[in-house]
């Protein structure tokens, strides 16, 4: 079973805190883990769903891809960022106020691949072609090729993880177990996901470490002043504190606020720097041994779960089509993604069970993704109940004309809907990115929940691609489509709707002249001996106007 690629920031596990209970300890005895196939917010979306019983386990997350083929493009860039500000306009119960950006998305996020000698599709070093370990920043790493027979086959890929540096909204239930650090601040973590399976033998990680640490284990440290975690990252050592936002060590930011945000490799692992050019703050995180940083050693048999302390560098040199994550639903490598479809309504949460009792707004009956509710009382500042489990039928917050710029009275849509944030394409080595694209895996989020959707295939030459995949996906009356402006006296992307002040351009003005229509066929390794090709992502690709 392949995970999903993709992320925010609920830590499910640790919902068992918030209700009294006991949650997975690590191998010390101190770690809750994360277990994504409980669609874990934080959590990369994988190809195959690896909830139980096949459940759908990801999130739906619209992004943009950054293309170029300069040395260093697939490692080291820098990106300009303004946070969203929430309207003056408060949330109510009934669905009929203001729209904050919690209700929109848990987080938005950084990418970029990553090695781990421990992660699929050849964890541990096996492999059924040439052992192959993960050279770092380095083009070598391509191995892209759907054919078996070939020396560059998929199912030789180097091992590997995905990081994102995620960004946490104010003013909801806080972490953990909710999605807010602060009633009024944002605050940012690293994370990078691995997936423990070999795609080409079909062994995963053993049970008994599973249960520790999931088939998806995720390092998790939120940006700190000092550079130094205030709690262990690794997902066999991790503690209640790791998923806790410390005031007194973590980076706090306010929404308007003006940020320069930088990834780049280091001799000890991959640094991210934030720096908040309003306040004059800055905060770091380096993926290094030394902050704490492992992977999990891949045991297919036996009960053992060990640490492996790791420096987590980026995989490729350059970004392209070609420097993928082999077990991922996305096809990126370098992107900017926001996290939608969590946030529902719920005017009732069952006592103990955080299970809606009573649906809300959007909603005249329960369904199976009103799940991860809170009630009104635990939230930071806004008071009103909800649920942030994966939103499988696209009739919560995030698909509804909530957004900036779908109100065509600017003034108007000031006071219900938030600003968007503006994020610039990145620079690498001072030089920008020549491509980029448009994605969503909107038919991974389909295809769990709408039987016409067809993801999988044996013939890539399929007569009838995607078949029933559709965009914009059945029960969302809007999907938000990214757009550029040029207000912030550069070009730069903002999201919403097709009428926020200042766009310069809508690319087409709705989610299928923005994404596209025909679903994109994305081949992974298989244990069968050949590849499978699965239908993930709706995705177009142009050269960069930004």
């Amino acid at each position: 079973m392949r995970r999903l690629m993709l992320s925010v920031v609920l830590v499910s596990v640790l919902l068992a805190l918030a209700l009294g209970g006991t949650p997975a300890s690590g191998r010390n005895g101190v770690g809750p883990k994360i277990d994504c196939a409980d669609n874990s917010v934080i959590c990369t979306e994988v190809s195959h769903s690896i909830g139980y019983g096949g459940a759908y386990t990801g999130h739906d997350e619209p992004a943009l891809l950054f293309y170029s083929s300069k040395a260093g493009a697939g490692n080291s860039m820098t990106y300009q960022l303004t946070l969203p500000s929430d309207p003056p306009t408060q949330p109510t119960q009934d669905g009929q106020g203001g729209v904050f950006n919690f209700e929109l998305r848990p987080t938005f996020w950084f990418g970029m691949a990553m090695c781990d000698d421990q992660s699929s599709p050849n964890p541990g070093g096996s492999s059924v072609g040439p052992n192959v370990p993960c050279t770092r920043d380095s083009d070598s790493n391509i191995y892209n090729s759907p054919d078996p027979s070939s020396s560059r086959y998929i199912g030789h890929h180097p091992g590997t993880a995905f990081t994102e540096l995620q960004f946490y909204p104010p003013g909801w239930v806080a972490w953990p177990p909710g999605n807010s650090c602060d009633a009024t601040r944002w605050c940012a973590a690293l994370t990078i996901d691995s997936f423990e399976s070999n795609d080409n033998t079909g062994q995963e990680l053993n049970a008994a470490c599973q249960k520790i640490v999931s088939i998806e284990p995720v390092n998790f440290a939120f940006v700190t002043r000092s550079g130094v975690p205030h709690a262990p990252p690794s997902p066999v050592n991790s503690t209640a504190a790791t998923f806790t936002p410390n005031p007194s060590t973590d980076l706090f930011m306010n929404s308007g606020d003006n940020l320069v945000v930088s990834l780049h490799d280091s001799s000890s692992g991959l640094v991210t720097t934030i720096d908040d050019l309003t306040t004059g703050q800055s905060g770091s995180m380096t993926a290094s041994a030394a902050n704490g940083f492992g992977a999990v050693q891949f045991a297919p048999t036996g009960k053992s779960c060990t640490n492996v302390p790791y420096d987590f560098h980026p995989m490729y040199s350059t970004s392209s089509e070609d420097t993928r994550v082999p077990w991922a639903a996305h096809s990126y490598n370098i992107a900017f993604s926001d996290e939608i479809g969590h946030f529902e309504f719920c005017n009732g949460v069952a006592p103990g069970s955080q299970k809606c009792s009573q649906p809300g707004a959007t909603e005249t009956t329960k369904d199976a993704d009103d799940d991860v509710c809170f009630g009104a009382s635990l939230s930071t500042a806004v008071p009103i109940s909800g649920c942030i489990d994966s939103d499988a039928d696209f009739d919560g917050v995030s698909y509804q004309n909530a957004w900036p710029g779908t109100i065509a009275n600017p003034t108007r849509d000031g006071q219900l809907h938030p600003t968007s944030f503006l994020v610039t394409s990145p620079l690498t080595g001072g030089l920008g990115y020549e491509r980029m694209g448009f994605e969503t895996d909107m038919p991974r989020v389909e295809s769990d929940t709408n039987p016409p959707c067809q993801r999988h295939l044996s013939n890539p030459a399929d007569p009838s691609p995607g078949s029933g995949c559709v965009n914009p996906p059945a029960g969302a009356n809007f999907y938000p489509i990214y757009s550029t402006t040029n207000t912030s006296g550069h070009c730069a992307w903002q999201e919403g709707g097709a009428n926020i002040p200042g766009t310069t351009n809508t690319f087409g003005g709705d989610s299928a002249s923005e994404y596209g229509t025909t679903p994109l066929a994305l081949f992974y390794p298989a244990s069968n001996g050949g590849p499978q090709y699965i239908y993930e992502d709706f995705r177009t690709i142009m050269s960069n106007p930004c």
